[in-house]
């Protein structure tokens, strides 16, 4: 056979022709046919189906990135604590423009204790003051993140230890020269030397190594890792110099408590910052839950962004499958002329080539699953494995969904062509050359 006629082949392979039909052609008998015609001609039924396999993995994969996004900022803000808030002094306005969040500065230490009678629900309030430092430990050092707290903070913002101790109410009053550092930290200065009870030099001024955070990783806006958290007061008088607190956190008594304790400590900042009456709230207070609902929202529209580009291949994939599917018809016109001489009725021709469409769809559709799920696990191997380390998770839902979609493709773009097929006149079908 010359490639030209090996080219115009059909694509499922002629029913035999031996035996009237007077009853028409089974299921089983059509679906027969049909993978017998997947098989005699396997590079065209692959190409055929090769926008259905892409769109089905594609649907697959990005499915499982955008819930891998969505879980990955579900699990940073569950860290920070579900049922913590943050408090910060409001924007101030000069001339006319706000300065931006936190510029009023109206927050000091003693206004901690006058929060924490006035809010019944809100169970610890930890004063903060964060700024940058270069801090060196020998010949190394480092810019980071110096970060003034009381020993709260650690309780709030679930931060373990891994080694030595937090430093203590009295190294606030004493405005303490102590220090616990985060693991980026220790791994930047320290290498493999025990950091417990070493010096190091923050802004110029000695601080001594008391603790040592787990590693955690990135938390929102907040890298424990890469801090050195000393208490508040040393923060603010010995090495900035400040008189306000940059900010508060809040930890409510539990998640039920939580839009009750903001509302308390809207009220209290009235009453303890002396706003005038129908003046603005002098605090703005960030609430960890509404964060979280927001960040789901987010990577809920993430997501059906994605998946709605996916489809996009699946739909091509059908107008593939249609095309093939016409120029079948168009190759088996005398074939389909025969059959319906010798007995087949229009819907035996309709089914058959309906299901040959389906069939196509379904075998692309469950190696698209295949190769989506085999992409998804490698993508979520670290880098280290050979993989890309991306926050992946794989459901049942998109593939069940994408798999169902991919029939749906294989009938909607199959009707016309079978259609057209079973209308052929068989006096005309069978003069067709």
């Amino acid at each position: 056979m010359s490639a030209v006629e090996q080219s115009a082949a059909p694509l499922i392979a002629p029913v035999k022709v031996g035996v009237r039909h007077t009853r028409g052609m089974s299921m089983t008998e059509a679906f027969r046919i049909a993978l017998q015609g997947l098989v005699a001609n396997k590079l065209r039924s692959f190409l055929t189906m090769l926008g259905i396999i892409i769109g089905v993995g594609s649907v697959i994969v990005m499915v499982a990135l955008g819930q891998g996004v969505a879980k990955a900022s579900q699990d940073a803000i569950a860290k920070l604590g579900t049922n913590v808030m943050t408090v910060m002094p409001n924007s101030q306005m000069r001339g006319g423009v706000s300065q931006g969040m936190g510029s009023q500065q109206n927050l000091k230490m003693e206004h901690v204790e006058q929060f924490k009678k006035l809010c019944p629900s809100v169970k610890l309030v930890v004063p903060e003051y964060r700024g940058n430092g270069q801090v060196k430990f020998q010949n190394q050092n480092t810019k980071t993140t110096v970060f003034g707290a009381s020993p709260e903070y650690f309780t709030v913002r679930n931060l373990p230890l891994a080694e030595g101790k937090f430093f203590t109410d009295d190294d606030v009053k004493r405005k303490a020269k102590v220090a616990v550092i985060g693991d980026n930290i220790r791994e930047t200065l320290f290498g493999s030397i025990q950091p417990i009870g070493k010096t190091i030099k923050v802004n110029g001024q000695n601080f001594k190594v008391v603790g040592l955070t787990q590693k955690r990783g990135g938390m929102m806006f907040r890298n424990p890792d890469d801090q050195i958290t000393v208490p508040v007061t040393t923060a603010m008088r010995r090495v900035f110099g400040a008189e306000y607190l940059g900010s508060l956190s809040v930890q409510a008594i539990n998640e039920q408590k939580m839009g009750d304790a903001e509302d308390e400590l809207m009220e209290a900042a009235k009453k303890v910052l002396k706003a005038a009456p129908g003046e603005e709230s002098p605090i703005r207070v960030f609430n960890q839950a509404d964060l979280m609902e927001s960040a789901n929202q987010q990577s809920g529209f993430l997501t059906m962004l994605l998946a709605g580009i996916a489809l996009v291949s699946l739909i091509v994939g059908g107008i593939g499958i249609m095309n093939i599917m016409l120029v079948s018809v168009t190759e088996r016109t005398r074939e389909i002329g025969i059959r319906k001489a010798i007995g087949a009725k229009r819907k035996d021709i309709l089914y058959q080539f309906l299901i040959e469409s389906v069939t196509l769809s379904l075998v692309g559709g469950l190696m698209g699953i295949g190769g989506g799920i085999g992409i998804a696990l490698w993508m979520a191997r670290p880098a280290d494995e050979g993989g890309v380390g991306f926050p992946m998770m794989l459901s049942p839902q998109p593939i069940i969904i994408s798999f169902v979609f991919s029939a749906v493709v294989g009938i909607f773009f199959g009707i016309y062509p079978a259609f057209k097929a079973s209308a052929l006149d068989p006096i005309e079908a069978l003069r067709y050359e």
